[in-house]
Order: C-alpha cells, then sequence, then structure tokens
C-alpha cells in the first residue's frame, strides 16, 4: 500500500528556529499556495535519542552535533505532505541548504537563519520520503 504514495509524498519539517521566529503560518501558506495538501501533522519536541537515529547519516560528518542540538533545541511542526512529484516539487519550493544561496522567494532564502538554522526539512528522495514519513509517523496506518 506504502508504493501507492511512491513519488506523491514527502517529509517536512519546520525547524525550531522558524517556530521561535514567528514563521510557522507564513511557511504554510506558501505550501498550500504551492499546490500541497497536508496528510498528516503533529508538532514534537525531537527527542536527541530520536535525532540521532533520524540523522544516522550525517553522524561522521563535522556538523552531526550542532544539527542535533538544533533540532533538539525547540519544538517542531512535522508533516507529511502530499502532491505528485512532491518531492521535487518541496525541494524547489524549500531553496538550497544555504539561504545566501538559495533562490529568492524560497522558504530557506526567506526564512532560514543561517546554513545550520534553516527553518525547514525536506526529503531528499522518494525513498527517503516514505521512510522518514514512516519514522517521524510510526503509525504506517497514515499512508494506508
Amino acid at each position: 500500500m506504502i508504493r501507492n504514495y511512491y513519488g506523491k509524498i514527502t517529509l517536512s519539517i519546520i525547524k525550531p528556529d522558524a517556530i521561535q521566529n514567528g514563521y510557522t503560518f507564513p511557511i504554510l501558506m506558501m505550501i498550500f499556495k504551492a499546490g500541497f495538501s497536508i496528510k498528516s501533522i503533529k508538532t514534537m519536541k525531537i527527542s536527541k535519542k530520536l535525532a540521532i537515529k533520524f540523522y544516522d547519516e550525517h553522524k561522521n560528518k563535522y556538523f552531526f552535533s550542532h544539527l542535533i542540538d538544533f533540532i533538539t533545541s525547540g519544538p517542531v511542526l512535522s508533516m507529511i505532505l502530499n502532491k505528485n512529484n512532491a518531492v521535487k516539487d518541496f525541494r524547489k519550493l524549500i531553496g538550497d541548504t544555504n539561504p545566501t544561496v538559495a533562490k529568492k522567494g524560497t522558504i530557506r532564502n526567506l526564512y532560514a537563519t543561517s546554513l545550520n538554522m534553516n527553518a525547514i526539512h525536506g526529503s531528499n528522495s522518494n525513498e527517503n520520503a516514505i521512510k522518514e514519513s514512516l519514522f517521524i509517523f510510526s503509525n504506517s496506518s497514515i499512508l494506508l
């Protein structure tokens, strides 16, 4: 059943910096205007243990400890977004990881604080969209 969502969902996490700076609503408006619908949504505080598992692919990179400290520093808004070509379209909407080079008008260009505090997460592949969605929303019935 999950295969039915391949290419049609992406995971998004509005990160602590964007929430603390009051950008949640403007970001949500950009997401809706871009044609995404929300399949599932929850506000949560990511534990250190969950963050380490979620960002496991980065464990040997120089920024890993800062990333874990940052993502666990406050509440986040996690969403499974639905749209055809979801991953590709969402990556275009959020812009480059580095807000100083992100295309004008993208979420990161408008709302990111820095390279490390870049306002929003978006899955980087269709495979990761499903994996990350199931990880954050551990109840797979959300995709059925």
